[in-house]
């Protein structure tokens, strides 16, 4: 076990308010990266798509095209973090585009982020059995977490019905929409979780976010039954949405330490349970885009845009003393923190210093 001092004074860091007065410019949005990066994405993922659904399927050409249109519409699906983390107004347009572009074709509306992803970031909601998105991944078998990866596939088609089918029914039928509403319109991880119903100008954007997806699930079964569009593009569909599913929960293992076990966590144990990566491989930015590298800044400061992270997070080395808390939440890679989390080689290592790290934040 690590004998690095997993429990530095939280004086050893600079206030969240003097960094914020010093990098105030950071915190700034950048509208023509954020439509440039969206747009881009768009344009490769869906292109990408077409093309691998035209071409015989297992050739070379389709699984090329099928890995690019994953990688592509994978980054363009993580700008819904993004959305989660803006103030309305902030970039005029941009959800509603987005839901259009990607979150509609994909069954993914905003609605099952934005919202729900704010109480992962309350101080007395981390890590507890209230947080939708942290589960204690790191006492789970194996087997289990192996199973917590790969069962994501089979959402696809289920996301398809909740929206085309369960949705419109859940307003006849109230129970249903309880239903519809606390389990099954979140992007989440911890399945104890129970969303409340929205109300107010929040109920009003659900219904017109779920009047769209129904409408477009509706205009692909019309286009499937005419003969208009090829059953075998729902299948590219399905692969496409599966692959971006299983690539996001496998770098939703390298997000945190996963050590917790339902304990409220201070400001510095909840730094120490995230994770910034300091690999720049193609697999890590390709799998972990949009500045998923660097959960742990994002975490201690969630209001940074994306395209600001990768330079604060070297600027904050440069000027942090070794004994900054910050310092702490590196690690090398996806894989070596997914091996860590499975008890595989010296990855275990590295999960050793983090269930430390969360055992002494939350004593």
């Amino acid at each position: 076990m690590s004998d690095v001092p997993l429990r530095p004074p939280v004086a050893a860091t600079p206030s969240l308010a003097e960094l914020r007065r010093r990098y105030a410019a950071a915190f700034q949005p950048n509208p023509w990266i954020y439509w440039i990066d969206l747009l881009a994405s768009v344009v490769v993922g869906w292109g990408a798509f077409a093309a691998a659904a035209i071409s015989p399927f297992g050739s070379a050409w389709h699984v090329a095209a099928t890995f690019l249109a994953t990688v592509a519409l994978l980054r363009a699906s993580i700008f819904i973090h993004e959305l989660a983390h803006k103030k309305r107004g902030t970039l005029p347009g941009f959800e509603v585009a987005w839901n259009l572009l990607v979150g509609i074709p994909l069954m993914l509306p905003s609605l099952m982020y934005v919202g729900s992803h704010a109480e992962h970031h309350r101080r007395s909601v981390f890590g507890t059995n209230a947080d939708p998105e942290y589960v204690p991944l790191a006492h789970w078998s194996r087997a289990r977490i192996v199973g917590f990866v790969w069962t994501v596939a089979v959402l696809p088609p289920a996301m398809a019905l909740r929206w085309g089918v369960l949705g419109p029914l859940s307003y006849v039928f109230p129970p249903l929409r309880q239903l519809a509403v606390g389990r099954l319109s979140t992007l989440l991880i911890n399945s104890s979780y129970r969303r409340p119903m929205p109300t107010g100008r929040q109920a009003r954007r659900w219904a017109v976010q779920e009047a769209a997806t129904c409408a477009f699930f509706w205009l692909v079964v019309w286009a499937v039954w005419r003969g208009s569009l090829p059953w075998t593009w729902l299948v590219q569909w399905w692969i496409v949405g599966a692959g971006i599913l299983v690539t996001n929960q496998v770098r939703t293992l390298a997000a945190h330490g996963y050590a917790n076990e339902g304990e409220e966590l201070d400001s510095t144990g909840q730094l120490l349970d995230s994770i910034n990566l300091r690999s720049t491989s193609l697999l890590t930015r390709l799998a972990a885009p949009v500045g998923m590298r660097y959960h742990a800044l994002h975490h201690f400061m969630p209001s940074v845009p994306y395209h600001s992270l990768a330079t604060l997070h070297r600027r904050l080395l440069a000027e942090l003393p070794s004994a900054a808390p910050y310092r702490h939440t590196e690690r090398k890679s996806i894989l070596r923190v997914v091996a860590g989390l499975l008890g595989f080689g010296d990855g275990g290592a590295l999960q050793d210093e983090l269930d430390v790290s969360a055992d002494r934040a939350a004593g």
